[in-house]
Formats: C-alpha cells, structure tokens, sequence
C-alpha cells in the first residue's frame, strides 16, 4: 500500500469514526428492535449464559446469538447503556466505508470508490443505522462481503481461499440473523445461472465448498448449546427458530404489514440522493471490462433480490430492505462517476426527482419544529388518543429550528443549479451539506421525537432499578420494562405471566402500563391503583 493509499484509508477511518461513533448514547434506545438485541446481550451477563439468547429470561429463539455477542463485550467495556448498545454498528460502520472503497477500488478504480464511499454516507438511512442497535447492518455487510469473494472467486486465482471466504461470511451473517442469509444468495446464484445461462467461470465444487463452509459458524455454536444444555432443549430451539422464521414470511408480524411496493418507497426517499440516480440509467449499459460486468451483475441481482423478496414477505418493517443499501449506492455511484467524467449526461427527470426529494426531506426538517409549537391546533384533527396523548409531552420547540430544514432547502436548490454548471462541484457540495444535516437530526431532533413517543414509559420503568419489584406492559408489545428497570430473574416461576401478575397471588409490589386506548378496562379492576398518566401511557399498581 502505497503512501496515498494509507492517507485515502485513514482519512475514511477517521472521518467515519467521527461520524458514527460520537453521542451514540444520547437518546435512549427504541422500543423495539434496539432494546430488544440490548436486552438480550443484558441478561446473557447476568445470567452468565453466552450460549442461549433470553428475552426476560425466558428462551429467545428468534435470533441466532453472533450480534448479542458483540453487544456483551461492547458492554463488559463500556457498561449496560446506550452506547454500547450502538458502538457494534458505529464499528460496523467504519468498516462497511473501508470496504466500499476497498472494493471499488479492486473492482472498477479510485474515482468510482471515493463516489460509492461518499454517497454511502450522505443517504438518510445508509448513514442512520449506524447510529443504531439494531441487528441489519452486520448482517448486511457479511452478505456483501460473501458476494465480493464469490465475484473473486470467478476472476481470481485461489478459488478456494476465496470459496472459504465467502463461505465463512456468509455463515456468520446466517449466525447474525438467520436462514434469510441462505435464501437470498441462493435466489440470487439461480438468478445468475439464468442471466449467465450456465455457470461461466464457476465450478459446482465452488458452490459446494461454500455451503459446507457457510454451515459451519451456526453448527459449532449449536453444537457447543447441545453439548452444554442437552439434546432436548437444541431440538426444541430449531423447532421453535424455523417456525418462526416461516411465519415471519407468510404473515404479518405484530401489525407491521404494508402494501407490495413499501420498500421500492422506503429506499427512493430513505437512500436519497443515491436513489435517484437508478433512474439514470439507460437502455444500453456496458461496463468496460468482464470483471466490471460482472460486479455489477451481482450488484443488479442482489439489489432485486432483496427487494423482491421482502416486498413478497408479509412482514413489512423499514430495515428488512436494507441489504439493498449496497448495491443501490454502487449502481449510483456507476452514474456519477458517468456523470462526473463527462461521458453521460443527467437526465432532465433525475434532475426533477432530486429537487422533489430534497424539498421533501427539507419539507419534514422544517415541519417538525411547526407541529410541536403549534400542537395544540393541531390536536383536534387527531382521532388517535393515544398519538394525542403522545403530543402533550413537554418538549421545548423555537421556530429558529424551522432554519435546519430551511437550510437543507437552501443546499438543495444551490447544488442542482451548480451541478448544471459543474455537476462534480454542484453534487458534492450537496452530499457534504447533507452529512452535516443528518448529524444534526441525529442529535438535534431524535431525542426530541423520542421524547414524545416513548420518554414517559422509559422513565416510569427507570425508577424501579435495583427495586425488588414486578413490572409488565399490558396489550401492547415492549421490551422497554426489562432493560430500563434491570429486571432480574424471579424464584418465582409466574413472575412473567401477565394472569398471575393481575390475579394471583404476587408476593413482591407489582406494576402495570398500558396506553390510554387500553386503559378503561383495567381502571375497573378493583386489585389495581391508578398511579397516574402521562404523555399517552397509564401507569397502574396492585394493591
């Protein structure tokens, strides 16, 4: 590596660390995926138990344990908060920037890797699950990693070493998050037979070796669970694993449906401004060099994949699409290095949907300020008590903070009218105005949000931290109660049955949340206390 090269790397690795890593901890987590993962990695330290993931210390067979691991040593190092809920995926994100440029590099050339670098960062939601402790991003970046080496391993000269490689990535993204790992790459191997018509460069043995490797990870760590805590329990977690994983795609989990095309809308605003530029695309498309083509092969088909795929599954959640963050900002990052060499031009419809979005995105900054201020107007035209409830929260709002969204605006419209003149200048000034305002959103409106949609629950479970009590939502869904009080295990076995908790005979103090939809039915319980409201939640106590 030459002194260039080492300077380009470290520049990445620094500027990414200070975007990913500062303030991790300043909002709590979000009900429910991060304090799920977080509650999970919580008990495995409490319980001394690495082996088998718990949720409120009951068996957890909806994950595979890989991440709840990094999740356990980034908290023996920084303790049970919030930061190091979130340091695995700011690490994650460090390394996902490294190795776009990386890969770029090795694949096409320095230009195009700096641009899928850059636009991997400036794109909303590409850059806010870093900021997160939710599961996706290492699951997706293992995947893409296993697709780079199967690439490798058409072009290179050890195909083994790459065979294994992939393999190895591919088993720790399946011991990360599950079997969905397998099943888009298999899709997307068939997809390429199909387009390839035959596999051109590839050997069977090749695929072979690499689902022999891909089963190893999930293998040893279900051995070593057998081997610990008896056949019985390892055949009962499968059982339980598998039937989950096929209802997740046959139904709607938890409410959380939509229609075909939820993701094809979730990634067109959400990975703005790299979204856009799959609309440049033209009939004909050739890239320079067999190995080119072939990247980019790869990149069409796991992009359509993965689309396709969880627009089919039932189970409709923002980040099941987020795999496509890969190849969507390096099919992008394709036309922008077209764009900026001079050899394509910018079509007048890519040009409109970038205004759109950006006014858009501009459009939300500056509204966020205008509800809370003038909420109480707002209010009336509201149907959902519990949203009104959640709107009473008292968070401080100036019509100064319209000026971040107002900003963005201002960035929007300067950066299309430059990149007419200079499309490098104009786009590049718009991607560096774009980072800083998703940091400020970051810091500056995500806590505020926060406070409106959960802050009151959060605070009601906190006081209870190292107090001998029970706790337990009532018709809704949380993990909330068992990470912010530090639940620990009970003697007694029916301590996380909500019946027993209402009716039975509790031998510690007991409390109960609900939303204020839920509510009327447990003020009429004469065993319960009404202890208050607040912001959309009902706070209850056995007497």
């Amino acid at each position: 590596m030459n002194v260039n090269s080492l300077f380009r790397y470290s520049l990445i690795a620094i500027v990414a660390t200070l975007l990913f890593v500062p303030f991790l901890g300043n909002v709590h987590l979000f009900d429910w995926d991060e304090i799920n993962f977080a509650e999970c990695a919580r008990e495995m330290i409490s319980t001394g138990d690495y082996l088998r993931p718990q949720i409120d210390f009951q068996p957890f067979w909806e994950k595979p344990p890989l991440f709840i691991w990094m999740q356990v040593l980034s908290m023996k190092a920084f303790g049970v908060t919030e930061f190091a809920a979130r340091f695995p995926n700011a690490i994650v994100g460090v390394l996902t920037l490294l190795s776009i440029y990386y890969v770029g590099r090795k694949v096409m050339h320095e230009r195009l890797a700096m641009w899928w670098t850059i636009l991997y960062a400036a794109s909303w939601l590409p850059h806010f699950y870093f900021k997160s402790g939710i599961i996706d991003p290492w699951f997706n970046y293992f995947i893409f990693l296993a697709f780079f080496q199967v690439h490798l391993m058409r072009f290179g000269k050890d195909k083994v070493r790459h065979g294994v490689i992939a393999g190895l990535f591919l088993g720790l993204s399946v011991l990360t998050k599950g079997p969905a790992a397998a099943l888009i790459a298999i899709l997307a191997l068939l997809v390429y037979v199909i387009l390839n018509r035959g596999l051109w460069g590839y050997k069977l043995w090749h695929f072979l070796l690499i689902v022999f490797v891909t089963f190893l990870p999930f293998v040893a760590w279900f051995a070593a669970t057998i081997l610990v805590h008896g056949w019985q329990y390892g055949s009962w977690f499968i059982q339980e694993f598998v039937v989950y994983q096929i209802r997740l795609f046959q139904t709607e989990d938890a409410d959380h449906g939509g229609p075909f095309f939820y993701h094809f809308i979730v990634l067109l605003v959400g990975c703005f401004p790299a979204s856009i530029f799959l609309f440049q695309y033209r009939k004909k498309r050739v890239a320079e060099q067999e190995n080119q083509r072939d990247f980019t092969r790869w990149m069409w088909i796991l992009f359509w994949v993965t689309l396709l795929l969880f627009s089919i599954v039932k189970t409709k959640i923002v980040h099941y699409s987020s795999l496509c963050y890969f190849p969507l900002t390096f099919l992008a990052a394709l036309k922008v290095d077209q764009l900026v060499s001079g050899s394509d031009f910018i079509k007048k419809s890519v040009k409109i949907l970038f205004v759109f979005l950006g006014v858009l995105w501009s459009l939300l900054l500056f509204a966020l300020p205008i509800v809370g201020i003038f909420k109480k107007r707002l209010i009336p035209f509201i149907d959902d008590p519990f949203a009104v409830g959640n709107l009473q929260a008292n968070v401080s709002w100036t019509m100064w903070e319209c000026g971040w969204g107002a900003l963005l605006l201002v960035v929007t419209l300067v950066a299309s009218i430059w990149m007419n003149q200079n499309f490098r200048k104009g786009f590049l000034f718009f991607c560096i105005g774009q980072i800083a305002l998703i940091q400020v959103t970051i810091l500056h409106f995500t806590p505020k949000i926060e406070a409106y949609s959960q802050r009151s629950a959060i605070q009601f479970f906190m006081q209870f931290q190292g107090k001998d009590v029970y706790i337990q939502p009532l018709d809704y869904k949380s993990y909330a109660h068992l990470f912010y009080a530090r639940k620990k295990p009970s003697v007694n076995k029916n301590y996380y049955k909500e019946g027993w908790l209402l009716n039975g005979k509790v031998d510690k103090p007991t409390y109960f949340i609900c939303k204020n939809t839920a509510a009327n039915p447990y003020r009429k319980l004469p065993q319960l206390i009404e202890l208050g409201e607040s912001n959309g939640f009902v706070f209850f106590q056995r007497r």
